[in-house]
């Protein structure tokens, strides 16, 4: 495999001179655990979902007995890959049964690009309105006319990774986060070869240039997604350089300076956090791909294959925390009563040990750091399905 992998392509007759440039950026997985209990619930095809100016197709994962009002997850795949892969690998799949959400799970025909890359490079395709920025909203439109969904959130690996600033860019009333997994910032690029640029090295703009361009494809005053950044130090493919100018972006777009607010490890790797609006992991020693943990436990999630790398941590879990998608605990049904709660366990370690346990949410990581020192070990106590810092069981 050549030792440089893009994570572009071209429509029309340019189609054939950008395939003979490289192997695309990831390859279709194949790989799906048979050790998963079935579920009920199955990837389905969604059809006549809006006018569908890219020419995509829709896939869409509802877990069984989802209820009205449910968050919508938007997941796009790299180049070479497709859907059904995607949600496997990844992980999005299984969490929405675990947090009681939908995904759709958008697919590039290879019509469209020879590589079955999202088109984050085109012009008529990031437009607000136009091309495959535009299919993407409709299905999101679609999932809110069918499952009355009330806010979506949207991510990507590599291309898929790309489009998602595009989405965060072009339709920022429509998502209350994103996900950035070895992506680039909105408007980098506007033709192959300065996609390629890029890539690798990357392109260094301020702050503020970073941000123009996003503020200029919707003209939107509103409040702004949080954005989680994801990215490996050894990525070769897309250059680590591209997660350092996506935080540039988005703190600038998010109204926050560049100075981290919160710095620390978690699960061993380094993680910003700046005005509680935009985080970024930095992957050590990490090629081009998704990180994900394989496993059972309340923080893992996913199903290693090609450049989807199990590195002991999952992108998808921590996205939906930050995202405050999730808070911490799964959905439960279970039926409520009015006797007050008494704590049932304790555990003890710093907020990162209880963050990363899945006990608590960003906020509450970040009050009982403020509270406590984020190195200082506590003691945290299980109340029903919470966790909280007071053995009378009161909120953090």
């Amino acid at each position: 495999m050549p030792d440089r992998h893009p994570v572009v392509g071209s429509r029309g007759p340019a189609a054939a001179l950008v395939a003979t440039l490289a192997v695309l950026v990831v390859v279709a997985l194949s790989v799906v655990s048979t050790s998963r209990p079935a579920r009920a619930a199955t990837l389905q095809e969604v059809t006549g979902f809006g006018t569908n100016p890219g020419n995509l197709q829709m896939f869409r994962y509802v877990p069984t007995g989802l209820g009205s009002g449910r968050p919508v997850v938007v997941a796009m795949h790299g180049c070479t890959q497709n859907a059904s892969g995607y949600a496997n690998g990844t992980g999005w799949q299984a969490l929405a049964d675990r947090w009681q959400f939908s995904v759709v799970f958008p697919q590039q025909k290879s019509q469209n690009n020879a590589n079955s890359c999202f088109n984050w490079f085109e012009p008529g395709d990031t437009r607000r309105g136009s091309g495959e920025a535009l299919s993407i909203k409709q299905m999101v439109d679609r999932v809110k006319a069918d499952i009355g969904s009330t806010s979506a959130y949207v991510t990507g690996l590599s291309a898929g990774g790309a489009m998602t600033s595009v989405m965060l860019a072009t339709y920022p009333e429509v998502f209350s986060g994103g996900g950035v997994v070895a992506g680039l910032p909105h408007g980098c690029a506007t033709t192959v070869s300065s996609a390629y640029t890029c890539m690798n090295p990357g392109v260094n703009l301020t702050p503020a240039q970073w941000g123009d361009r996003v503020r200029a494809a919707a003209g939107y005053t509103g409040t702004r997604a949080k954005v989680s950044i994801w990215h490996g130090t050894s990525d070769n493919t897309v250059r680590p350089l591209n997660a350092t100018e996506l935080v540039e972006q988005w703190t600038d777009v998010n109204g926050t300076d560049q100075t981290a607010d919160v710095r620390d490890t978690v699960a061993g790797y380094p993680h910003r956090v700046y005005g509680g609006t935009v985080e970024v992991y930095d992957i050590t020693g990490m090629g081009h791909g998704q990180p994900v943990d394989p496993g059972t436990g309340a923080g893992q999630c996913g199903t290693a294959g090609a450049y989807i790398l199990d590195v002991n941590i999952c992108a998808a879990h921590h996205m939906a925390r930050f995202w405050g998608l999730v808070d911490g605990s799964p959905t439960s049904t279970s039926t409520t009563t009015s006797t007050p709660p008494s704590h049932t366990d304790t555990a003890r370690g710093t907020p990162t040990d209880h963050y990363v346990a899945g006990r608590v949410d960003v906020n509450e990581y970040n009050t009982l750091g403020a509270r406590y020192g984020y190195n200082s070990v506590i003691t945290l106590y299980r109340c029903g399905v919470d966790w909280t810092d007071k053995p009378d069981c009161s909120p953090i």
